[in-house]
């Protein structure tokens, strides 16, 4: 296994290199079809997680640029406000919305996905929001904050808003996974990092994984939504900057802008293409690419995927209002 893990990340790292960064962003936006984002989203209603700062932000700017209404979805008040403000006044759209709600509280995501039901409607759910903490932290709730945030979250919030996507026109679901999932295979028998010693940069390369089987599971239970989920590729981003020093140093010149890795989360959001590509697939650039390296032996099987969806439904009941 250690052999197959090491292998693993030095294909991917050389991929990264050539992909991955600026230049590999460049060398695919040649192939881009620039009317693919030509569209007029009045009326339609896009929630966007983590959107204070980094890929969401920029994802929520040209959404709103184009006249959608954005909801916000943020941690930290101050923050969201201040992105809502930068947004209105570059966008000219006042269809701006904060809500603050903490992703790794499994309570809050039931609490503040039933509420926003009740009241508003939604085309497009873009899960952004995401947590690299490098030391293995438990939240008030009892779960490892990686996981909390990036899996369970994500779960719970989608879960719960599926009902009210199926009742719109072209529903959605963007979740904002990353290439680093590649030096993963599913390992549904530590879902919370308690076995050996823990690395924060592989437990999240794990939730990653584990976001990309949500989305191929979701898009085979519910054909009338399209999910996708996408790499960003390696972009300068305040998260990065804060989980990854040492990466962040080395690689900064060679790091896509925040706009660039939004790109995508845009394209499969609002484009008419986007849809014309099968649910349940992930994307690099606007275009759908494999979910395993070659010879990788990271592929589960299917008793191990329907094992994590078992999980997250059980764990996410217990704490459910």
């Amino acid at each position: 296994m250690f052999k197959y893990g090491f292998t693993r990340n030095a294909v991917w790292f050389m991929k990264g290199l050539q992909e991955y960064t600026k230049s590999g962003y460049e060398a695919a936006a040649k192939h881009f079809v620039p009317s693919d984002l030509d569209v007029n989203l009045s009326g339609r209603s896009f929630m966007v997680t983590g959107a204070n700062s980094g890929i969401g932000k920029a994802a929520a700017q040209e959404i709103a640029i184009r006249g959608g209404t954005v909801h916000l979805v943020c941690r930290n008040k101050g923050r969201a406000e201040a992105a809502k403000d930068e947004i209105v006044e570059r966008s000219k759209n006042e269809n701006v919305h904060v809500h603050i709600v903490d992703m790794s509280s499994a309570k809050q995501v039931w609490e503040f996905a039933q509420n926003f039901s009740q009241n508003n409607k939604i085309h497009v759910l873009i899960n952004n929001a995401g947590c690299m903490v490098n030391q293995r932290e438990l939240t008030d709730e009892g779960l490892e904050k990686n996981f909390a945030t990036n899996t369970l979250g994500t779960y719970i919030l989608t879960t719960a808003l599926i009902p009210s996507l199926k009742q719109v026109e072209d529903p959605r679901v963007i979740t904002v996974s990353s290439g680093g999932m590649l030096t993963q295979k599913l390992n549904v028998d530590d879902l919370q990092f308690e076995k050996g010693t823990f690395d924060g940069t592989m437990a999240y390369a794990q939730n990653k994984r584990q976001q990309v089987t949500l989305t191929e599971k979701w898009a085979t239970q519910h054909k009338d939504i399209h999910f996708s989920s996408m790499h960003p590729g390696w972009a300068d981003t305040p998260a990065v900057q804060t989980s990854m020093p040492s990466f962040h140093a080395k690689m900064q010149s060679k790091l896509r802008t925040e706009a660039m890795g939004a790109d995508t989360v845009v394209w499969l959001a609002v484009s008419p293409a986007a849809i014309k590509q099968p649910s349940g697939l992930f994307f690099q650039d606007r275009k759908p690419v494999p979910t395993h390296l070659p010879l990788a032996w990271s592929r589960p099987s299917t008793q191990d995927e329907d094992k994590l969806l078992a999980a997250l439904q059980e764990m996410a009941l217990k704490f459910k209002p």
